[in-house]
């Protein structure tokens, strides 16, 4: 239970005692902080539904809050807004059981539901690049914020393994290297065990052959054929296909781990595809399918939709699919693999559409209700210009390039700031990293997720506002209050006892932390964590600067203020681990 939700319960029952649904009892942050802590708008709304009215009531339910030990102060604001201050030693009591909680005051889930959440979408023989960087920042904050909640969550990277551009690349690599056991069909031997292309390779070939099938009908015609062997299990070109798949799996893992982004499922399209003649089977028994100029479609549009929503195509008129008929496999495959309640797809809110026929097509073919498919789209990241992020030369960044690019400005601003100054070559890489992956995450997760925003990696990789550096430092220089105090000997963290302003709006801004997670949770929206992060780094810094804390000379207050700095810390180290950002021991 959130503090806020603990107020509400208390308000609650003040206005059942007036006769009005508990309901109208919630609790919120102040609006004025300046005038209070909390408020309960309710009485406006309670007075409407029971014709009664609002400042009468508010003051009815207030005289009944005086009366709680709970409220330093309540007080009645306009036509019935209830303003609430609660107690120092109530506060106080609420941060010591805080800091005794494992989870730092975070909100959990009663009941926790099993989850595969699809993030990631990389292509085979494509090199990852900056379109590929939200997707894995959110889909990896939003795994550990599901899991910190109790969720039982699956991540799966879903490749683009499989089509035409397979078949492309077997063509285009039979052309280079003819002589390869892997293009004569009597060959019966064993494969090369090493793989005979590289990832350079991969990258040169792959835009070769696409452009090569675009301009040549005949060459067009042989990726088609190859792409159709493979799938139908021809030896040569699946031993080729998985050399592909274990020189891309390497490259893209590399990328994804300089992030501290993981996955559980290294699936793609190919692990869905013997599944999909056996769904197009039960779609036609149940007489979900209809053909419509060749094609092979199920409708998806229902009476009263807003706006025109095309059907399905399972198969187009050569008898290929799509990649909606491989996501409905894809559906069917991980429900009977783990059998989620629900599955959740980190993608670009581009797909919308897309995902909006896969998951109708789902529920009106019974492999999975529609209602449990959330589509959690996102906007992009774009240049000054306000378009996606582009090169200087107009060409699209590669997501190596920009992890480089971070480290080289992050190592520029230690060495400008002194930071880090005499520390050895290895622990300056270490620290250069982490704070630029750490300006790069925050700069993204701290924009709503649906929510375009520009890239400015100066302003980014700044030490002061709201930045990942600033919460990088914020969480170092706690430590190095910890540690100072150990050094001096000062005694131990103790019993909490709040006294000054900032050490009440340190506990207010510590209390916070349920609500941020449960809102974050609910909305599948990082974003509101990086607004919790930054109050309490703010807030922290406001107690460090007005309070004594390791020369404090009163041995209760300094325990006591230690205390509040090692459940600052904590919280914080808790907050940036469920946005995927790791802290330097020092910097």
């Amino acid at each position: 239970m959130t503090l806020t939700d603990e107020l509400s319960l208390i308000v609650g029952e003040a206005f059942a005692a007036e006769g009005v649904d508990p309901s109208f009892g919630e609790v919120k942050v102040s609006d004025r902080p300046d005038l209070a802590q909390f408020q309960c708008n309710g009485a406006l709304a309670a007075a409407k539904a029971t014709k009664s009215n609002p400042r009468a009531l508010g003051e009815a339910v207030a005289a009944r809050l005086k009366a709680e030990p709970s409220f330093a102060a309540v007080s009645i604001a306009g036509p019935g807004f209830i303003n609430l201050t609660l107690t120092d030693a109530f506060l106080s009591e609420r941060v010591n059981t805080l800091r005794a909680d494992g989870h730092a005051g975070g909100w959990r889930r009663i009941d926790g539901e099993k989850i595969v959440i699809d993030y990631g979408g990389p292509n085979i023989a494509k090199p990852l690049h900056v379109g590929h960087l939200r997707s894995a920042i959110i889909g990896e904050s939003l795994k550990r914020l599901l899991r910190f909640a109790g969720d039982d969550v699956t991540s799966d990277i879903h490749m683009g393994d499989w089509g035409l551009p397979m078949g492309q690349l077997i063509t285009e690599v039979a052309r280079e290297k003819p002589d390869l056991p892997f293009f004569d069909p009597d060959y019966t031997g064993a494969y090369p065990s090493e793989p005979v292309v590289t990832l350079e390779d991969l990258e040169r070939l792959y835009p070769q052959a696409s452009a090569a099938c675009k301009a040549d009908p005949v060459r067009a015609e042989e990726a088609r054929r190859a792409t159709a062997e493979l799938q139908s299990g021809r030896r040569g070109y699946r031993a080729l296909w998985e050399q592909f798949l274990a020189v891309s799996r390497a490259a893209i893992e590399r990328e994804y781990a300089d992030l501290d982004v993981t996955f559980d499922w290294w699936k793609g399209e190919a692990d869905a595809d013997p599944l999909i003649d056996e769904l197009a089977a039960d779609l036609r028994r149940q007489n979900l399918t209809e053909t419509s100029d060749g094609a092979e479609i199920i409708r998806v549009a229902r009476e009263g939709d807003k706006k025109e929503i095309p059907p399905l195509i399972l198969f187009k008129s050569d008898g290929s699919v799509l990649y909606g008929t491989t996501d409905l496999a894809t559906i069917l495959d991980r429900k009977r693999a783990i059998d989620p309640d629900r599955i959740l797809y980190v993608v670009d809110q581009r797909q919308a559409l897309h995902f909006e026929q896969v998951f109708r097509a789902a529920d009106r073919a019974g492999v999975f209700p529609a209602d449990h498919l959330e589509h959690l789209g996102f906007g992009t990241m774009n240049g000054p210009d306000g378009k996606p992020f582009k090169t200087r030369a107009g060409g699209v960044l590669k997501l190596r390039d920009l992890i480089d690019m971070v480290e080289t400005r992050a190592r520029e601003r230690l060495v400008e700031s002194g930071m880090a100054q005499g520390y050895g070559e290895i622990e300056v890489a270490d620290i250069a990293h982490k704070v630029g992956v750490a300006a790069l995450k925050f700069a993204d997760l701290s924009n709503p997720r649906t929510s375009d925003y520009i890239f400015d990696l100066d302003r980014f990789m700044a030490f002061e506002g709201k930045t990942g550096p600033y919460l990088l430092y914020a969480s170092v220089r706690v430590k190095s209050v910890l540690a100072k105090a150990l050094a001096a000997g000062a005694g131990a963290p103790g019993d909490i006892a709040l006294e000054a302003p900032e050490e009440i709006g340190l506990a207010l801004s510590l209390l916070a932390f349920g609500d941020a997670v449960r809102l974050a949770y609910e909305k599948r929206m990082p974003h509101f964590l990086c607004e919790h992060a930054f109050t309490l780094a703010q807030s922290f810094s406001k107690f460090y600067a007005a309070c004594r804390i390791v020369d404090e000379a009163d041995a209760a207050r300094r325990a006591s203020r230690l205390a509040l700095a090692e459940a600052t810390g904590a919280q914080l180290d808790v907050v940036l681990g469920l946005l995927g950002i790791k802290i330097p021991a020092r910097m």
